[in-house]
């Protein structure tokens, strides 16, 4: 058994007694990858210092370069006559029959137990490997000709996230500090702020500490009966989930949607699931045939008023490790709408609930497609009416083929529609007669955009969008996502003209994406301004949240 992944030199022997033979070395994980030899005389006592790789002036040699050259310790007797590196990926989507199983904790570890062991799919190798070993591979493997990938530089690129550890300042971005916005000067938004106003979040640029003290405050507040929390990627160190489990010690009705279908995450979130329900948190294990990938916490509360909810929903996940490096939008609400429909869902995800109708969320797999393609046709008619239709999106993938057809029709129509998609875009923008008001822009910078907005000019009566959903059959159809609206008017206008906006206006990481499918690196024209989106973003000393007061619905 080949592992999964993993980095092997294939060696081709002369053997005195049996002739050709070959042997295959793998490179161990539990070393570095890459070894730091300094240029100086501590050289000699470099190991004995620690071999610290937060060394200047080094040269850098690959582990796989030191095994290849000794090989001939490996093989006493016998001829090395050439070697090649080379690492397979196995079919990692073993599918759960989960409508067949009478445990989904036991079927997701079984599945972790398989995939170790799953068909070979592809092949990479060295791009000047011999013949002789290539043959052997193709051989043994037996795959086809469009699995085999010749690599020009190194396998396993990966790996490469280890230089960063290397004392190089003047080679990597600036730090900073992200700012704690206005509203959430004391950690999380005040119970009594958001009773007045939302507020929002943008992840990294805002510190993602509000967050973590929203759910942590909520576990110690005498007045909180209950916390309803979706967890998809949360990370191996989660101070959620240990505030979840506080809450639990401290008396909270306490509520875990765990995805344990989170592909790669599945062993972290059954530990996660498992420590969780060790402390009596109530754990669901998500919907049979739907991955759970919404961004949801509910906090329950008992006030004078009476019991009251606050929500929490975001674009990414709860995992503070990748919200410093993913461009996250997050929004805090008390707004009575919005809440209830967070509480009908959990009911729907907790229990036997059918709901499909909701006042303000667009939840898949039954209102999204339908709630986005009604959006567009409003817009067409509008158009038509006013000649003012404008459609602007911001998203990871483009997939899904009605709403593409329904942007088609739109642009047919004569609306202006500006797409933002950071991955893949099944759309063709610029077609003559089809989708020539289209334009469709990705950016590539230093933090991954991953924040979905969808905005709809309707006529002057603005709405917007933001959530988990991207537009692909997957995310529309077989996963439970939703879409919130951002009813505040001054936030709205703040998210589109400070943010989604500029994005749209970039023109130093931005690329365009033509109509034959390649893509142009944007620059500016003569004697125009260079707009650098997340730079713009970083500099921005307010925040997104409007003055108290400014912020009517």
């Amino acid at each position: 058994m080949i592992s999964n992944l993993s980095l092997n030199v294939l060696v081709e022997l002369a053997d005195p007694q049996k002739g050709t033979r070959f042997a295959r070395v793998k490179i161990p994980k539990n070393v570095p990858r890459f070894i730091f030899i300094p240029r100086n005389k501590e050289a000699k006592t470099y190991e004995s210092l620690g071999f610290s790789s937060n060394v200047r002036h080094v040269d850098i040699l690959p582990v796989e370069s030191l095994v290849a050259h000794h090989l001939d310790r490996l093989f006493p007797g016998l001829q090395v006559v050439s070697t090649a590196l080379f690492r397979i990926t196995r079919n990692t989507d073993v599918e759960i029959t989960e409508d067949e199983s009478s445990d989904l904790l036991e079927a997701v570890k079984d599945l972790v137990d398989r995939r170790p062991f799953g068909e070979v799919v592809r092949l990479e190798v060295e791009d000047h490997i011999p013949k002789a070993i290539f043959s052997f591979l193709v051989r043994n493997f037996r795959i086809a000709p469009f699995q085999i990938y010749r690599r020009k530089g190194p396998l396993a690129f990966a790996d490469m996230m280890d230089l960063t550890s290397v004392d190089r300042p003047d080679l990597k971005d600036e730090p900073f500090i992200p700012r704690i916005p206005s509203p959430c000067t004391s950690g999380a938004p005040q119970f009594s702020t958001l009773r007045r106003r939302d507020v929002i979040l943008y992840h990294p640029y805002d510190s993602f500490v509000p967050v973590l003290d929203f759910i942590r405050r909520a576990a110690s507040d005498p007045k909180v009966v209950a916390i309803k929390q979706t967890l998809y990627r949360v990370g191996s160190e989660s101070p959620i989930v240990d505030a979840l489990m506080t809450a639990r010690k401290n008396g909270k009705q306490v509520t875990a949607v765990v995805e344990l279908k989170a592909r790669f995450d599945e062993e972290r979130n059954i530990t996660w699931a498992e420590a969780l329900e060790d402390v009596g948190v109530h754990v669901v294990y998500g919907l049979v045939g739907f991955k759970i990938h919404a961004k949801l916490c509910l906090v329950v509360r008992r006030e004078a008023e009476g019991i009251s909810r606050y929500v929490h929903i975001g674009t990414g996940n709860y995992n503070p490790s990748t919200a410093k490096t993913y461009a996250d939008l997050g929004l805090f609400t008390s707004d009575k709408a919005i809440c209830a429909d967070v509480t009908d869902l959990f009911n729907a995800m907790t229990g036997y609930s059918k709901k499909e109708d909701y006042r303000q969320l667009l939840v898949s797999p039954t209102t999204t497609r339908p709630g986005i393609i009604a959006r567009i046709d409003r817009e067409i008619k509008r158009h038509r009416e006013a000649g003012d239709g404008y459609i602007a999106f911001k998203m990871n993938q483009l997939v899904d083929d009605e709403c593409i057809r329904a942007l088609y029709r739109a642009s047919m129509a004569g609306v202006t529609i500006r797409l933002q998609v950071r991955g893949i875009c099944c759309l063709r923008p610029g077609v003559p007669g089809v989708s020539d008001n289209i334009t469709v822009t990705s950016i590539v910078g230093r933090f991954l955009e991953h924040a979905r907005i969808f905005y709809f000019r309707n006529g002057g009566e603005d709405e917007m969008y933001i959530g988990s959903a991207d537009l692909m059959p997957r995310n529309l159809d077989r996963r439970v996502e939703i879409l919130a609206p951002i009813r505040n008017k001054a936030l709205r206008d703040s998210i589109r003209t400070d943010i989604l906006d500029v994005h749209l206006a970039d023109n130093r990481k931005s690329w365009t994406l033509l109509e034959d499918g390649s893509y142009v690196r944007n620059s500016p024209g003569p004697g125009e301004p260079e707009v650098d989106s997340q730079r713009i973003m970083l500099l921005r000393n307010d925040g997104w949240n409007p003055p108290e007061g400014s912020d009517l619905p």
